[in-house]
């Protein structure tokens, strides 16, 4: 008896001892310094001073200038159910700010002290501003109906004719180093300007729907890539420390372009629980920074880290950084805080290593799942192989006919005029015909018919391994969460931990339904 209470008070400890490091970790590195902010949307810090911050959510804009410990609104969005997109200043000027909303754009240049509208917009869609890049030669508004352009400071405004004024913009910016050099990421693909907007050329095209809206559906892709070029553009970021990288968020992960977007290729995923991207950030050093549908991640040393783990919030819509590196994030809770490290980067508690001891790694994961649904694009190219093949195997014709037209006459040799069986005309030997053909179409060299019927299953497939992917991942490391969760409960919550239980086996079942039993499988191997 004295022996299990040993047992069940060092139980009891050891998740006391768990759940304090965990609680910790929130409280000691995410702190939410506007509680009373609600669908913190966007955010704009001084780079002057890092306690001047400007939040903008759906009710307005507010401000403080002693690092979020109070809070006072300076402008309050009305008719909009959208509010406060995006915050800028003009480049030259932090006293200047650009605010972009649901109901247009406005101006303030006195730090947000009065406010004027100089766009408004002639319906509903181009009200609704997403996007705001000002700079010496002009100021470039995006919106839900296309992209706008004034010379004068915004006194007039003209709309860029084309694919760019037809379409959703998402974002706008420009080279580090050559403010000529813009960047457009819209719902019809990536555009550049190397003449501050004067002409435009797409750099990346989409070939799927995205928001509701139809794009254009014209790739290029390489006879030997299976991966489509893009789904769903999201947003668009430029390496600060070097202008020819650049990188694409799209809801099938980051694409990445080291020519100026030229070329386009996925970018790594090792790590990301999801591949739905929203956002992209890089800081001063390059430190590069997404948000997910799973949260916010940091990459470094060619994997992924989760720095949300211990955020108040699940849904997060911006990130920023201030002067000192220190992280912010918008979402739906209020804005939250975080004082990374002096290399930048957050460091994941050696407590998560506990909860990958003995989990099948998920790559090997996921390979299993691709495996057992028989989407391995090894298949595809082993299909546009083998047809290319198929020029040089020959079409074989064979004929066979039955040839009874040869007659011949018998004379019997008889002097008697009309004797029965004289001059009679017999008919001969019936004959069988037959020869045998091969033939080739060397044309299948250059085009074979056969490639169309493969590159629309080459389509399909991708979306489906896609799906399947994507899948694994969620119940992948939902599975963790559900394990740190089951050790945070007390031995008294039975019925918390039976239904924590009950959720571990029904998530370990549903990766078995993907891998064909691989999951468990190797759980009981790693156990031994």
């Amino acid at each position: 008896m004295k022996g299990r209470i040993f047992i069940w008070l060092g139980s009891i400890f050891y998740f006391i001892f768990i759940s304090g490091q965990v609680l910790s970790l929130a409280g000691d590195n995410w702190r939410n310094i506007g509680r009373e902010l609600l669908n913190v949307k966007t955010l704009l810090i001084s780079p002057l001073d890092s306690k001047v911050i400007y939040a903008g959510t759906d009710k307005g804009i507010f401000r403080s200038e002693d690092g979020g410990e109070s809070w006072r609104n300076i402008f309050l969005t009305k008719g909009s159910k959208k509010g406060v997109n995006l915050l800028i200043f003009h480049p030259d000027n932090c006293n200047a700010i650009y605010a972009a909303t649901g109901s247009g754009l406005f101006y303030s240049s006195n730090k947000g002290l009065n406010w004027k509208r100089i766009f408004r917009g002639k319906n509903s869609p181009e009200a609704d501003c997403f996007a705001i890049y000002a700079a010496s030669d002009g100021i470039y508004l995006g919106t839900g109906e296309g992209l706008f352009i004034s010379r004068d400071e915004g006194r007039s405004w003209s709309k860029e004719p084309g694919k760019l004024g037809d379409s959703k913009i998402f974002n706008i910016l420009s080279s580090p180093r050559d403010r000529s050099n813009l960047y457009i990421a819209s719902v019809r693909g990536v555009f550049k300007s190397v003449d501050s907007g004067k002409s435009f050329e797409r750099i990346f095209v989409p070939n799927s729907t995205t928001n509701g809206q139809e794009v254009d559906n014209e790739t290029e892709d390489d006879e030997g890539n299976e991966e489509p070029r893009l789904s769903e553009i999201r947003y668009l970021a430029v390496d600060p420390n070097n202008q020819n990288e650049l990188y694409l968020a799209t809801s099938r992960g980051i694409y990445s372009s080291k020519d100026g977007g030229i070329s386009w290729e996925i970018f790594s995923e090792y790590g990301l629980l999801s591949q739905d991207i929203y956002f992209l950030l890089f800081s001063k050093q390059s430190q590069f920074y997404c948000i997910s549908k799973s949260g916010i991640f940091s990459y470094r040393d060619t994997a992924w880290q989760e720095l949300s783990f211990t955020l108040g919030s699940r849904k997060v819509d911006y990130i920023a950084l201030d002067k000192d590196n220190n992280l912010y994030a918008c979402a739906e809770k209020g804005l939250f805080k975080l004082e990374l490290a002096k290399d930048h980067a957050f460091k994941r508690p050696d407590i998560l290593k506990g909860y990958f001891k003995d989990e099948p790694d998920v790559r090997e994961v996921q390979k299993a799942a691709i495996k057992y649904a028989e989407v391995d694009p090894d298949k595809i190219k082993r299909w546009r192989r083998q047809a290319a093949k198929k020029a040089w195997l020959p079409r074989l014709s064979a004929d066979l006919g039955r040839n009874t037209t040869d007659l011949w006459h018998w004379e019997t040799g008889s002097s008697a005029i009309g004797q029965c069986g004289d001059d009679l005309l017999r008919r001969g030997k019936d004959s069988l015909d037959w020869d045998v053909g091969l033939s080739w179409d060397l044309s299948s060299l250059i085009w074979n018919s056969d490639q169309t019927s493969i590159d629309v299953r080459s389509r399909l497939m991708v979306e489906l391994r896609n799906d399947i992917l994507d899948e694994v991942n969620k119940i992948y490391f939902e599975r963790i969460r559900v394990k740190m969760e089951l050790d945070s409960l007390s031995i008294e919550e039975r019925k918390k931990r039976f239904e924590k239980e009950l959720r571990l086996k029904e998530l370990t079942a549903s990766i078995d339904a993907l891998t064909g039993g691989y999951f468990s499988q190797q759980l009981a191997q790693n156990k031994t």
